[in-house]
């Protein structure tokens, strides 16, 4: 039996192999989590023709699990999505960073970035091989588990110092590193989006020319931005990789990471912009937003043209048309932080990646499946709530009553549709000029003169909207119109005669507006 170990983490991925017959793991080398990490494990699975894969898993100090561990499920469950045949394990990875990192310093080479992680990788795989031939690894003695039996009274005691010396020094180089991770957190873990908490307000930090990296850090503490000092001063060093901290005056909060610290002083104040994409904003909005950002009409169209269905989030384009080439309800709307020199395919990859952890994190597919949607279906109709509905309590209800449409043979007859379509042959509105021409126009997303749902997203929808699809309004069953009143409110009806009542009623000067 073949097998693949990874030893996960956020930045890269050590993988190591091994045959169970040799029982000899070899490291192979290290994946950047770049968006890419799925894929390349794939290929790499594919050329050594193996499906049986060791992840590591972290535990603390007393043997729980952490948020380490949690990420670490969560990637042995999409590995598995990706890899359907795919036969996971885990195998406690206890201090194997510490222990590769020990190993790699007694060799006479220059050890590479990535190193340590693929060491890690064998580490974890040695383990799982010799525990599952009833054998104990040293670091598995050393751990207090089962210890090896030497020959003879005085070599069982001199194994039994070294093992006490061995254990001393493991807790000692563990505990140092659990407290150097510990420090690498926010000062307050916080989700800052739309948040007026106070570690959440921004602080003005300013780099003076000149200034070194050990000033840097003790004013960063000063400020209350960083817990430790030193524990900065070592992250900033060894993920700097040769570049220097640029001066200026950016703009700080307690709520980021040690990471993100030294990416901005890495990359320079000036160089973070942010970006917002509004809930119902169209395709078109976000490119002209984007051109207004800065970036050219060409790098736009062609980050649009990019297949972002070959991405780790790739799989959120389930049921995707074969001939469709549209983004629209991808997008996910919020406001985004990005470098200046991030390129437009980075930034666009960025809102489908926000949309897909929605998605997961929602389980829409699940919820939408139980409607008879599947996820681009559910994705589209959601788009359409999000234009039609006047504001987030009503979503559930037009939800509903466009599956009541749909199971009773009718149109949508959503006007909004409509819209769409002539703003996609017809921009300018040179063409379309009337409520009647548009309505009538001849286009897959008319869902006034087409049956079922229009030929795709019409607009990015927001979290409600898609809840609205995933959860609609069961107390409207027998309802099969709706309108925007005059007032902003909504008001429904089981069929025509009160549909037209209402417009009668509360629907004077809404009903008529120019689409």
């Amino acid at each position: 039996m073949k097998l693949i170990a990874l030893d996960v983490g956020t930045k890269r991925i050590g993988v190591a192999k091994a045959d169970s017959k040799v029982r000899i793991a070899i490291p192979y080398n290290a994946i950047e989590v770049n968006g890419e990490e799925f894929q390349k494990i794939s290929s790499l699975a594919r050329a050594w023709d193996i499906d049986n894969f060791v992840l590591g898993m972290p535990r603390s100090n007393e043997g729980n699990e952490t948020k380490q561990s949690a990420y670490v499920r969560k990637f042995a469950k999409e590995l598995k999505r990706q890899i359907p045949e795919a036969k996971i394990c885990f195998q406690d990875e206890s201090l194997t960073s510490v222990e590769a990192e020990k190993r790699l310093k007694g060799r006479k080479k220059t050890t590479k970035k990535g190193d340590i992680d693929s060491e890690a990788a064998a580490i974890i795989l040695q383990d799982f091989l010799e525990e599952k031939t009833g054998k104990t690894t040293s670091r598995a003695a050393a751990a207090g588990h089962k210890t090896i039996k030497g020959k003879g009274p005085r070599r069982h005691g001199f194994v039994r110092v070294l093992l006490v010396l061995l254990v001393l020094l493991v807790l000692a180089g563990g505990a140092a590193f659990v407290y150097y991770t510990h420090n690498l957190r926010p000062v307050v873990e916080i989700d800052c989006e739309n948040n007026t908490a106070d570690a959440c307000r921004p602080t003005t930090f300013l780099v003076e020319s000149g200034s070194g990296i050990s000033q840097v850090a003790n004013q960063l503490k000063e400020a209350g931005l960083i817990r430790d000092p030193l524990s900065f001063q070592i992250y900033f060093r060894l993920n700097s990789h040769g570049e220097h901290l640029k001066a200026g005056e950016y703009s700080f909060n307690q709520s980021l990471s040690v990471q993100r610290i030294t990416e901005l002083l890495l990359h320079g104040a000036d160089s973070v912009f942010s970006f917002t994409v509004l809930p119902g904003d169209t395709m078109l909005n976000i490119r002209n937003n984007l051109i207004d950002a800065g970036y050219t009409k060409e790098e736009v169209e062609e980050a649009f043209q990019h297949d972002y269905s070959k991405e780790s989030y790739g799989w959120v384009f389930e049921g995707y048309p074969e001939d469709a080439t549209s983004l629209e309800g991808y997008l996910y709307g919020e406001t985004y932080e990005f470098f200046a020199d991030d390129d437009v395919e980075t930034i666009v990859g960025r809102f489908i990646e926000e949309f897909a952890k929605i998605v997961r994190e929602e389980d829409l597919q699940t919820k939408f499946a139980a409607h008879g949607l599947n996820l681009y279906q559910g994705i589209t109709l959601a788009s359409v709530v999000q234009r039609e509905a006047g504001n987030t309590n009503d979503m559930a209800k037009v939800a509903q009553i466009f599956y009541n449409r749909l199971d009773a043979g009718m149109n949508l007859g959503s006007d909004v549709t409509a819209s769409y379509a002539a703003d996609l042959i017809d921009p300018d509105r040179t063409i379309y000029t009337d409520n009647i021409s548009i309505l009538d126009i001849d286009s897959p997303y008319n869902t006034r003169k087409n049956p079922g749902l229009p030929y795709g997203p019409i607009a990015n929808p927001s979290v409600s909207a898609l809840e609205a699809v995933a959860n609609p309004d069961g107390s409207l069953s027998d309802m099969f119109f709706f309108l925007t009143g005059d007032d902003g409110k909504m008001y429904y009806a089981a069929d025509d005669a009160g549909h037209q009542a209402n417009i009668q009623n509360y629907c004077q000067k809404m009903c008529n507006i120019a689409l």
